[in-house]
C-alpha cells in the first residue's frame, strides 16, 4: 500500500507549488492518489488516538537551548503563536539530521518544488488528527555542500475533514488547492521567511 501511495505521491510531485500547477495534474491521477491515502487510512487503522488535549495543554518542551532565533525574526503573532511554533520547532529539532527522519519513517516524496525544497512524508500519520508537533511531512533543501537541511515543516489533513483548526489564532494559511486531497500548512521555523511563518512559499529558498 504505502508503494502505491507513494507512487501517486509521485504523479502528483509538481502540483505541490501552487494552485496554479493544477491545472497540469490529470484528474485521473489525482483521483487515484485520492483513493490510495483513504484507502491507506482505513485499512491501516493508523488513524491517531484521540486523547481531547488541547494544544493549550501541552507539557512544554524546553527551549531554551533550541536555537530559536528564526523564530525571533517573526514579528505580530499572537504569543500562544510564537510558543506553538517554539514547540514544533524544538520537537522537530532531531530531524536537522535528515537519517533521524528516514529512521523514523520520514519517506522522499520527490515532490521538489522551487522556493519550497526537497519533501519527506510519514505516511503512517496522515490523518484527521493535526498534532502540532508531529508534522506529517518534513521539507528540506541542500546547502552548498550538498548536504540536506531542514527548511520548514508541513501539516496536512485529508480534505474530507473541515479545515483543520491548527495553530492559535488566524495567522495560519491551510492551502487545499494544491492538487493533493490534502489541507496542507508550511511552517517555516527552521529558515526565515520573510512573507511570514505561514506563507505557502518562501522567496529566499533556492532549489538545490
Amino acid at each position: 500500500m504505502k508503494n502505491l501511495f507513494n507512487s501517486a505521491l509521485r504523479c502528483n510531485r509538481k502540483s505541490f507549488a501552487s494552485h496554479q500547477l493544477l491545472k497540469t495534474v490529470s484528474p485521473y491521477a489525482v483521483l487515484f492518489f485520492y483513493s490510495m491515502i483513504m484507502m491507506g487510512v482505513l485499512l491501516s487503522g493508523c488513524q491517531k488516538e484521540n486523547s481531547g488535549t488541547s494544544v493549550n495543554e501541552l507539557p512544554a518542551i524546553n527551549v531554551k537551548n533550541s536555537d530559536a532565533e528564526t523564530l525571533n525574526f517573526y514579528t505580530g503573532l499572537p504569543s500562544q503563536t510564537s510558543w506553538e511554533l517554539q514547540q514544533a520547532r524544538a520537537a522537530t529539532a532531531k530531524y536537522r539530521n535528515i537519517k533521524n527522519a528516514i529512521k523514523d519513517g520520514y519517506v522522499d516524496i520527490a515532490v521538489d518544488v522551487e522556493h519550497m525544497g526537497h519533501h519527506f512524508m510519514k505516511t503512517a500519520i496522515v490523518d484527521a488528527t493535526f498534532d502540532i508537533r508531529q508534522p506529517e511531512i518534513l521539507v528540506y533543501n541542500k546547502n552548498e555542500h550538498g548536504t540536506q537541511e531542514l527548511v520548514a515543516i508541513e501539516y496536512a489533513i485529508p480534505l474530507t475533514e473541515p479545515r483543520p483548526e491548527g495553530f492559535t489564532g488566524s495567522t495560519d494559511e491551510w492551502n487545499n488547492t494544491s492538487g493533493f486531497p490534502l489541507w496542507l500548512l508550511h511552517a517555516w521555523v527552521w529558515a526565515y521567511n520573510p512573507d511570514g511563518v505561514f506563507n505557502w512559499t518562501n522567496a529566499e529558498v533556492h532549489l538545490h
